[in-house]
């Protein structure tokens, strides 16, 4: 497998920003949702799995939607590692699950850890655990192989930042607004707070929640290592148009830094 160090290292080798599209495991449904990751992988430098989760708190309603037709189709968390397995068959790039801290809980932090290890995962994100209000549970991960990544909001000052990247592997997941995930026309000016994470961390920054055009990645690509996107991805499945030709042009614009 190729680390995600190693991913972002190549794309910044390459003067681009490395493209991290985000799909929920078994969305439209677990055979479509494979043959879309594997397409979208063509144009990635690494993938993130959500698992379905019923109360996602961080997500907007694209997301939050495309969790609950998974959910009705049966999707566990045994079945995203199933998915996962047969993803992993097919790609050596990094895969990163994002997930939410109750299914953590439900299954037990080092079950959980261990078998998303076992199946190929490179990292994990947990977008609601504040990663100093459980630092045995992070080091429960990391203990595993498991790279850790955690949020930074806008609203985030220094000290915030110390803290939360000295919990943080892998990369830094920078949120673009204060809010939940969904498509946005513009991106914010997040250099200052680039510049911030820069002064404390040598580990790169990608910038999600929002990007959803060759407009918005070229703006998270001039500022940043990484474009996370994923709502527009997802609305693109739901109305049945074309989501590896939509990740095609931002992964073109994000070569332009």
């Amino acid at each position: 497998m190729i680390s995600i160090a190693e991913a972002f290292a190549q794309a910044k080798g390459e003067g681009r920003a490395a493209i991290i599209p985000y799909l929920t495991a078994g969305y439209p449904s677990p055979e479509s949702y494979l043959q879309i990751a594997k397409n979208l992988l063509r144009h990635a430098d690494m993938m993130e799995v959500g698992i379905p989760f019923s109360d996602p708190l961080g997500d907007g309603p694209t997301i939050q939607k495309a969790g609950e037709k998974a959910l009705q189709n049966g999707m566990n968390f045994a079945k995203t590692l199933s998915l996962i397995r047969e993803l992993r068959q097919e790609t050596d790039k990094p895969l990163l699950v994002m997930t939410y801290i109750n299914p953590v809980i439900s299954v037990g932090p080092q079950d959980f850890f261990g078998a998303l290890a076992k199946a190929g995962v490179n990292g994990v994100i947990l977008p609601d655990l504040p990663p100093d209000q459980d630092a045995a549970l992070v080091s429960e991960a990391r203990s595993t192989g498991l790279d850790t990544v955690f949020l930074i909001a806008p609203t985030s000052n220094d000290e915030r930042i110390r803290t939360v990247t000295s919990y943080t592997s892998g990369f830094i997941y920078l949120v673009s607004v204060t809010g939940v995930t969904g498509a946005r026309r513009r991106l914010p000016d997040l250099s200052g707070l680039v510049a911030a994470i820069r002064r404390v961390s040598d580990l790169p920054v990608a910038i999600g929640f929002g990007v959803s055009s060759a407009e918005t990645a070229a703006q998270a690509a001039r500022q940043a290592d990484g474009v996370v996107v994923g709502s527009a991805l997802l609305k693109e499945i739901a109305r049945g148009g074309d989501p590896e030709a939509l990740l095609e042009e931002i992964a073109t614009a994000a070569k332009v830094r």
